[in-house]
């Protein structure tokens, strides 16, 4: 198994338009405060973070807000905005991190994949690492062939949010799915004990499963001696 590689976080570098973008974001957010849903989604996300408890709609709202009449940024300025939001305490800023890097993944390159690691792996749960595996490691893949190379070795890592990554970076792949390194990905995770790596293969298989529901089952039903309970049901959920 490969340790996980010891990293420093990425430096935050220069940016006027994260500037910008975070004065107005810290300005905006706290305005939509509620302590009663902050608590609640304290405790659902199991402590991970704390919240200001703003609804996902209003947030999405007071981010447009946030945006209005900003430039597009370049990957310094996605770096710049991402590594400042991972740096607040509450959660609500991470998300609208999430929700920038979704909108403009294709203005970064494969140098911008250390920064996705870092968001991965600090305060991770699946609530930031799901989305940032399908929507932004999977398109810096799709972009650069060459980081392939990067989710085989993630795969293998002790760090289960980054094997997890690897896992789900595909998930959005429809037809354009490599097959053969999804199952690979899989059998080599198959005795992972944790949930959050079962329930991963699990999914990649049954989203991958709406392209190809044929090779799916052909190869749950050679596997189903190495795959847990919980992938196995997970995969085969839709059949």
């Amino acid at each position: 198994m490969t340790t996980s590689a010891v990293t420093q976080k990425p430096p935050v570098p220069d940016s006027a338009l994260a500037d910008t973008v975070l004065e107005r974001l810290t300005a905006v957010y706290p305005t939509a405060a509620d302590p009663v849903r902050a608590g609640k989604s304290f405790a659902y996300m199991k402590g991970i973070a704390p919240f200001l408890g703003i609804a996902t709609p209003e947030r999405r709202a007071l981010s447009r807000s946030v945006l209005a009449g900003t430039a597009r940024p370049d990957e310094t300025d996605c770096a710049a905005i991402a590594l400042r939001c991972w740096e607040l305490p509450e959660r609500e800023y991470q998300y609208f991190a999430v929700d920038y890097l979704r909108r403009y993944s294709g203005r970064c390159s494969s140098g911008f994949l250390p920064v996705v690691r870092h968001l991965v792996t600090t305060v991770p749960w699946w609530d930031t690492v799901d989305p940032l595996a399908a929507h932004v490691a999977g398109p810096l893949v799709t972009a650069d062939r060459a980081l392939t190379d990067d989710m085989d070795r993630w795969i293998d890592d002790e760090d289960l949010w980054v094997a997890r990554t690897a896992l789900l970076h595909q998930l959005a792949y429809k037809g354009g799915t490599d097959a053969a390194r999804l199952f690979d990905h899989c059998l080599r995770r198959a005795g992972h004990p944790g949930f959050f790596i079962r329930k991963a293969i699990g999914w990649a298989l049954r989203e991958y499963a709406k392209t190809d529901p044929a090779a799916v089952r052909e190869f749950v039903e050679g596997a189903r001696d190495r795959l847990s309970p919980l992938s196995v049901r997970e995969a085969l959920k839709h059949f």
